[in-house]
């Protein structure tokens, strides 16, 4: 008999608060990582859509940043 979840097993608290953890692991760093080179802070919520982070990493690897066009110098 098959059941309706993932590998017979339901997903219990436990499982959804280390998904809000790690999500949290990932997100903090990306939104100071865009806020920091000048674009909005949410564009780091992008870490967590499977393609679209890397997306987001080649983006921001690549592109003028507009902190620099500002004149702060970030390094």
């Amino acid at each position: 008999m098959m059941d309706n979840h993932m590998f017979g097993e339901p997903m219990g608290a436990g499982h959804w608060l280390w998904m809000l953890v790690i999500a949290i692991v990932a997100v903090i760093p990306a939104w100071r990582i865009c806020t920091r080179v000048g674009y909005p802070g949410w564009l780091g919520l992008l870490i967590l859509v499977p393609i679209l982070n890397l997306a987001l990493l080649y983006f921001i690897a690549f592109s003028q940043w507009p902190a620099n066009r500002k004149g702060d110098q970030n390094g």
